[in-house]
């Protein structure tokens, strides 16, 4: 499989297109005003102790307080370890497992309001919750991420060779100072002990720099900026599978080319500065695939197509045969379609940067065989993905249950706006019901109406259906009341939109 790097950027927006056979895999866009906040170091103050939730509210500085879990508090190694996974999410931070808030102590003991909390932001705000954040600081490097807090080693689970692990283990333990943490990245399988040792400087140093300002800073405040996302892509992605990094910006180009000397110098790419007349990503073909990224339906090359619905609770993905008929039996062409599937929803979990619960509605398959088949297929495609996912077994009725790790908001929430038209409802009441809603409250207010005259004022597509197909009505309430009604159409009027006026 060949990788490359697509990087646009401009005053305002960088956006870095991960390519995998020439088609885009993933999609990282970092707005100047809107830049992420994931791997930010604060200086945070408690608001509110939460004890039924074991949570707590914490001020750092932005618009909404941040939420800190108390498993997220514990300075107890035994406790830990239960809640660290040995890998990294997309952001080389540590991933969280399941929690068992029956054996972690009261949150109300471990913290008190208007304390002063030193915090790393794990999760972005989404939607209406604010950021999550946890006391065990986590600074990633390009082999290792350094856990200052924490006294333990950690294998990333990508690095499946046992021997290795254990060589890479044996290492970090001979080198790192008592008390310290570190979780060693799938990067640093095959590096050598001056790869580790430079790592483990560099961050250590890191390290000391906050703890200054810490101490010489008020709460709230920010204490440490993470990497923008070209150089976090860089950290977190650059391995020897790229093939090639095109960016079309000289100033992107000149800090790339230092950031690869100065953290991987080791390491030879293809580092291309493009200067063509067409837009940079439109010369790899990569905005129609962002547009297509957007919609509801996507299409399958047999014919069959998905339907991805997003809601605040969780993502719907159902699967159809479409215009696909197969060519043998109905078994068969289900299973074909539902194969063809497993493939397009892993690509469109990772483009969409799609997170949380999400339900897939496979095409009902009666054979338990076939529906083994499809879950070891769909297990296979998601193993690319370097975002934590968690798969339940196909049920009776072809519905599969899986969670996959939410650290960032998903690619429609970054790059759309509810619609102000419906407001976020994807639908608004249809012509025909406002029709009869209008002639409902017509009769309720027009015997209190004074004058001889009274005049609707509607939207255009609404005036046509009352004119036209409900002509009647309006004679019929005339004739019923001694009254002369008058529909004016009101361009600037939303569809549902009316007032009833008397002259």
């Amino acid at each position: 499989m060949t990788k490359d790097l697509v990087i646009n950027t401009t005053s305002h927006e960088t956006r870095v297109a991960l390519l995998e056979n020439g088609h885009i895999a993933e999609l990282y866009i970092e707005r100047t005003r809107e830049r992420g906040i994931v791997g930010n170091i604060y200086k945070g103050k408690v608001l509110r102790v939460l004890p039924g939730m074991q949570a707590a509210f914490v001020d750092i500085g932005l618009e909404k307080a941040a939420f800190l879990y108390v498993a997220d508090v514990l300075d107890q190694m035994q406790a830990l370890e239960r809640f660290i996974d040995e890998g990294e999410n997309e952001n080389g931070l540590p991933d969280e497992e399941g929690r068992d808030s029956a054996a972690l102590p009261p949150i109300e003991d471990l913290l008190k309001e208007g304390q002063e909390v030193l915090v790393q932001v794990s999760k972005e705000p989404i939607g209406t919750k604010g950021a999550r954040i946890t006391a065990h600081i986590s600074l990633p490097g390009r082999h290792l991420v350094y856990m200052p807090t924490v006294d333990h080693v950690g294998i990333s689970r990508r690095i499946e060779n046992e021997e290795e692990k254990e060589r890479l283990r044996e290492l970090i333990e001979e080198m790192r100072s008592p008390g310290s943490g570190f979780i060693v990245r799938t990067a640093a399988e095959g590096k050598s002990a001056e790869d580790m040792r430079s790592d483990m400087e560099f961050l250590a140093g890191l390290w000391n720099g906050i703890c200054s300002l810490r101490d010489h800073k008020g709460a709230p405040c920010l204490i440490y900026s993470d990497l923008d996302v070209t150089s976090k892509v860089l950290r977190d992605i650059l391995t020897e599978d790229v093939r090639r990094i095109v960016v079309d910006s000289s100033r992107e180009y000149d800090k790339i080319v230092r950031f690869i000397e100065t953290f991987m110098p080791k390491l030879t790419y293809v580092i291309e500065l493009y200067e063509g007349d067409e837009p940079v990503f439109d010369a790899f073909g990569l905005e129609v695939e962002i547009d297509r990224a957007l919609g509801r339906k996507v299409w399958l090359k047999s014919g069959g197509y998905i339907i991805i619905e997003q809601t605040e609770a969780l993502t719907a993905i159902d699967i159809n045969t479409g215009r696909f008929v197969g060519k043998h039996n109905l078994e068969d062409t289900i299973l074909k379609t539902n194969l063809e599937a497993v493939k397009e929803v892993a690509y469109q979990l990772r483009l969409r940067n799609i997170g949380g619960l999400i339900i897939i509605d496979f095409i009902d398959m009666e054979k338990e065989a076939h529906r083994e088949k499809v879950y070891v297929a769909l297990e296979e495609a998601l193993k690319g993905d370097r975002a934590k996912t968690n798969i339940l077994k196909i049920s009776e009725l072809g519905l599969v249950e899986m969670t996959r790790k939410r650290v960032r908001e998903n690619l429609t929430r970054t790059l759309c706006e509810p619609c102000p038209y419906c407001e976020g409802k994807g639908y608004v009441k249809s012509r025909s019901t406002m029709v009869y809603e209008i002639f409902r409250e017509l009769r309720r207010e027009i015997r209190n109406l004074a004058g001889a005259q009274v005049t609707l004022l509607v939207h255009p597509s609404i005036a046509s259906v009352i004119c036209d197909e409900e002509r009647w009505e309006i004679d019929d309430l005339e004739q019923a009341y001694g009254k002369q009604i008058a529909i004016t159409a009101r361009f600037d009027f939303h569809q549902e939109q009316f007032e009833i006026l008397c002259n």
